[in-house]
This record gives C-alpha cells, sequence and structure tokens, in this order.
C-alpha cells in the first residue's frame, strides 16, 4: 500500500459534519490519557496487535495524538498521528458496524487539524488502504515508490 500526501492548509471545512454527528451523540474529541488502556485494548481486539502498538506511542505524546469517536461511553472508532513517524497519520479504524456514517472522515480530519495547528504543511497517509476514500476526503495524492516505506523490514507477527 502506498504513502499519500496531504495538503494540510487546503483541508475541507468540516464543521457541518461534526454537528451531523454530534446530533445522533457521536462525539469525536482527543483522547486523554486515563483512556489509555481501554482505546488500546479495543484497538487490539478490532484491529491486531500492530494498531495497539501504534495506538500506545500515540498515547505517549504531548498532547496525545490519538482521537476516538464515541457514543454512550462507547469507542465507535480512532485515529492517531505522529505515532510510527512524525508527520504521518494513522493508523485508523472504525467499528465495521459503524461504518458509512462519516465517522472515519471526523476522526481523519481531526489529527489533520491538529497536525496543522502544530505547524505542519503537509502530512503523510502511511500505508494507506482506501486510497480513494483519501483522495475523495482530503484531496490526498499517492506518493510514487512509497511502499514499503518506512514499514521496510519491520518484524510481522
Amino acid at each position: 500500500m502506498p504513502d499519500m500526501l496531504v495538503k494540510l492548509y487546503a483541508l475541507p471545512n468540516w464543521a457541518d459534519l461534526r454537528d451531523k454527528l454530534a446530533q445522533q451523540s457521536v462525539d469525536i474529541r482527543r483522547a486523554i490519557a486515563p483512556e489509555k488502556h481501554l482505546v488500546v485494548s479495543w484497538v487490539r481486539q478490532t484491529f491486531g496487535e500492530l494498531w495497539a502498538s501504534e495506538t500506545e506511542v500515540a498515547f505517549t505524546n504531548h498532547p496525545v495524538s490519538c482521537y476516538i469517536a464515541t457514543h454512550d461511553k462507547h469507542i465507535l472508532g480512532f485515529a492517531c498521528c505522529d505515532a510510527t513517524c512524525k508527520n504521518f497519520f494513522g493508523p485508523t479504524g472504525v467499528a465495521e458496524s459503524e461504518r458509512g456514517r462519516g465517522i472515519g472522515k471526523a476522526l481523519l480530519l481531526a489529527c489533520l487539524d491538529a497536525m496543522c495547528a502544530q505547524g505542519y504543511g503537509y502530512a503523510i497517509i502511511g500505508a494507506a488502504g482506501p486510497t480513494a476514500f483519501y483522495e475523495k476526503a482530503v484531496g490526498a495524492t499517492v506518493i510514487e515508490d512509497s511502499s514499503p516505506g518506512i514499514y521496510r523490514g519491520m518484524l510481522w507477527s
């Protein structure tokens, strides 16, 4: 899967999406340290050990670089940045039962907005699976010859 590049200075406004999700009692927010064990456990159970490891790292950043979508104190999805590498978005995922509601896009935009606020001009989406989603959501472009990129030689379980 290739990496993708996003112009953080040209992100779409997502206030309407955030409001739509809020009307459905879905909260998109930065996770906080006391939630680490719950979020990492959910990521591990839902998406596996590798993404759980990256999520743990996101909780060591100041501020925490993991965003979550919640409803009624239940996690629906997550997104991280600056986990495996500085200036990288990912991993991210939404519970299968919650897909198609805009939660993934909202989490993506929350992270990218935070990266922009930290002074980044561009972000890299590492090993982007659904490239068409990222192209449509934020105008991301494929970085040629970027696979396996930073994951070259990684140990796999």
